[in-house]
């Protein structure tokens, strides 16, 4: 692929957006090549992913300005489409996905932290949907996932000003769950998908599954989701090992590692 970079380590991969001299910026190749690659993602032995941008200076500055200058209003509409899609693919991917931010987050680069499971970054990001002073709106889900995340009223004040903040806000106010060096950054992201991977993966699967559907339906219908989900894990050899292990009073014996079953 010309601008994704894919690495395994273990149970862990990682998706490196390689376009460094346009800030790692989203246009139609990138995306069509995130998705090949999300698609090729092998979920019998990869148990977490994590998303992060070349360079130290940008995770994605955005969407392609270039490229959307001059599309039309159906145009504009399949490029929203196609961001979406690709988007959506992260955010329903049935393993846990960490953005790494690295620097900028703009536009199409917050809406993509957005689509990730957790966003830890480092204290250079910056983050922020600027389409408003284009004379656009976000496109890629901005308007509805950082309404999700932060409040509402809190999104509507970032999107309507078009004001970017800093790592230190983003972390104030719910749109990162921690703040590292840079150089602390992907060891970080790493340990912490290295912890995800050791668990249960058919438990992690299944609670990602639960905390996004149960969020778009009301509390009836979500612990309907729960219930199954949570009846789903019995009868696997996970459950069976997990279980007895922990009923085991001679634990002298190293714990194995789960299987994917």
């Amino acid at each position: 692929m010309e601008f994704i970079l894919y690495e395994v380590k273990g149970a862990v991969a990682t998706i490196t957006i390689n376009r460094e001299r346009a800030l790692n910026a989203l246009n139609s190749t990138v995306l069509d090549e995130l998705n090949a690659c999300l698609d090729a993602v092998d979920l019998d032995t990869v148990r977490c992913l994590i998303l992060t941008g070349a360079g130290v200076k940008s995770f994605v500055a955005g969407a392609d300005i270039g490229e959307m200058s001059s599309l039309t209003k159906a145009e504009g509409e399949a490029f929203g489409k196609k961001g979406n899609d690709v988007f959506r693919k992260l955010e329903t991917f049935p393993i846990p996905v960490i953005a790494a931010i690295n620097g900028f987050a703009l536009g199409g680069g917050c809406e993509i932290a957005m689509s990730c499971d957790i966003r830890i970054c480092s204290d250079n990001a910056v983050f922020g949907q600027p389409e408003v002073g284009l004379g656009i709106t976000p496109g890629f889900g901005g308007t509805q996932r950082l309404a999700r995340l932060v409040g509402a009223g809190m999104a509507k004040q970032m999107i309507y000003t078009a004001r970017n903040i800093k790592a230190d806000e983003a972390l104030r106010i719910g749109l990162v769950n921690a703040i590292y060096t840079q150089e602390e950054l992907i060891p970080a992201a790493e340990k912490m998908a290295a912890g995800i991977a050791k668990n249960a993966p058919i438990a992690v699967r299944n609670c990602k599954k639960a905390i996004n559907e149960g969020l778009d339906v009301d509390m009836d219908q979500a612990i309907v989701i729960e219930e199954k989900l949570f009846g789903d894990c019995f009868e696997t050899e996970d459950q069976k090992y997990g279980m007895a292990f922990f009923l085991d009073k001679n634990k002298e014996k190293v714990k194995e590692p789960f299987k994917n079953c």
